[in-house]
């Protein structure tokens, strides 16, 4: 098991490096997280939704995600409350003092999902969730210490040398651990190490001398992390455009952002130049807008409104600019957006942007698949995934998006087709897509996607087969 000392120590990226290591080996690896919180999540083979990164991981393994890989998903919907996703499937809402309570009953839906993907592969690489010390958080913990004592897992410790403190963030996390919890941590990696590494060594070995612990070894910043689709959104404020594209595309960053990773895609191709719009910041002149996912419709289009953002994209679409929506930005396009029932917050409906002529009404199915079929407008195959609550319709439906495999239809499009927007996720990151949708403002695409996050998975694992003890790992995993 991988903790850390904090949240972005590189929990994930050790992991999904190590899945693709030791997966080259000929061992049969699968990740595990107990726990996760995100909203940038995944669709599984089982029908169900999992972290993005566990998803990440499962591909450096060569198989397919499943719903055990991440049996406890949290999905913020509110600075204080998330949607509990148990083994794949929404079981409510809670806010942070509820779920304490409902902590300790999830356990055994965790050890469940743990001891399948033991019973199917050789090794299970799990991966923490925040610091390994949360000691306020201990009682009832399923996500560090207290499941890896429930599972009898032997603990590596990752540090992040590149947000400075390293001494205190290890010894720290030793002196601030129960006993018997830092006893099960074997060892420990300090992580994102720039410039030489020789003039860490004497610190290497003071830790591990102060510690007890072995030390795994140190890690370089590994910078082609940035073409791995990421698990927080927290770090969209510090990407930056390039200076220069065939095609601008702006995308308004609202709070409760879903399924970012839908940008990867364009965020990587040469054509594209691809600004997340900050709050504060009007919607710069360009020539697509793209209206993201959100865990919240309602709560993110009152932002939306407060940013003045709707102002600026109606001037937008006078100026002749498209617009496209996914998912709960397919939503926000309408007329109306329901929530009898409180799904996403309070029961309620309020006006929406007006720019489909289409209502949305959120109900407590949730729709979960893996979908492929045709681009209506412009005549490509497409692959992705549908993950939302609701149902949309209006006249704007009958001149849909895309055309899925088996006869149904997703989306809308104004008259003038310059506004458009469909529930599927996972349209850019389609390279057929992609290059039809550049094709029509007049760029070319540069970037076989798929290709580069193999690339990427494989440079990874040799970077980390390079600096870190893996033979080491293995014999303490057992």
């Amino acid at each position: 098991m991988f903790q850390g000392t904090g949240s972005d120590v590189g929990k994930s990226l050790v992991v999904a490096g190590l899945c693709r290591l030791y997966r080259r080996r000929g061992l049969s690896v699968r990740p595990f997280k107990p726990q996760n919180m995100s909203n940038n999540a995944a669709v599984t083979h089982d029908g169900g939704e999992i972290g993005r990164a566990q998803a990440l991981q499962a591909r450096a393994c060569g198989v397919p995600p499943s719903i055990h890989m991440n049996p406890v998903l949290l999905k913020p919907q509110s600075e204080i409350g998330s949607q509990v996703v148990v083994q794949g499937r929404a079981i409510g809402n809670a806010k942070a003092r509820e779920y304490q309570a409902l902590k300790p009953r999830l356990m055994d839906a965790v050890l469940d999902s743990f001891a399948r993907l033991k019973a199917e592969a050789d090794l299970v690489l799990v991966e923490g969730a925040g610091s390994a010390a949360e000691i306020n958080l201990r009682a009832g913990d399923i996500a560090n210490m207290g499941f890896a004592r429930a599972a009898d897992c032997p603990v590596v410790l990752i540090a992040d040398i590149d947000r400075g403190g390293i001494f205190a963030q290890v010894l720290g996390t030793k002196a601030a651990l129960a006993p018997d919890d830092a006893a099960t941590i074997a060892g420990f990696i300090v992580n994102k190490f720039r410039g030489d590494a020789s003039l860490f060594a004497e610190g290497m070995t003071t830790i591990a001398e102060r510690t007890g612990w072995r030390a795994f070894g140190l890690a370089p910043f590994f910078a082609e992390a940035s073409r791995l689709p990421a698990e927080d959104a927290f770090g969209l404020a510090d990407v930056r455009p390039r200076a220069e594209g065939a095609v601008t595309i702006a995308v308004p960053t609202l709070p409760r952002i879903a399924n970012f990773d839908d940008f990867d895609p364009l965020r990587m191709e040469p054509a594209v130049r691809l600004v997340f719009v900050p709050a504060g910041e009007p919607l710069p002149v360009c020539d697509l807008v793209v209206l993201p996912g959100s865990k919240a419709t309602i709560a993110d289009l009152a932002f939306f409104r407060a940013q003045g953002w709707d102002v600026d994209l109606r001037a937008h679409v006078r100026r002749g600019g498209r617009v496209i929506g996914i998912c709960g930005g397919y939503q926000m396009l309408g007329r109306r957006v329901a929530d009898p029932q409180g799904i996403e917050g309070p029961a309620g409906a309020v006006e929406a942007l007006g720019l489909l002529d289409v209502e949305t009404t959120l109900s407590g199915e949730k729709t979960l698949e893996r979908v492929e079929g045709e681009c209506v407008a412009n005549g490509a195959p497409f692959a992705g995934y549908e993950m939302h609550v609701g149902r949309t319709s209006g006249p704007d439906c009958a001149r849909p998006l895309l055309r899925i495999a088996d006869g149904r239809t997703d989306g809308a499009a104004s008259a003038d087709r310059r506004v458009i927007g469909a529930y599927v996720h996972g349209l850019f990151a389609d390279d057929r897509q992609r290059a039809a949708w550049l094709a029509s403002f007049g760029a070319a695409s540069g970037l076989a996607y798929d290709e580069k996050v193999e690339r990427t998975l494989d440079a990874l694992a040799d970077h980390l087969a390079k600096h870190l003890d893996c033979d080491a790992m293995l014999k303490t995993a057992r």
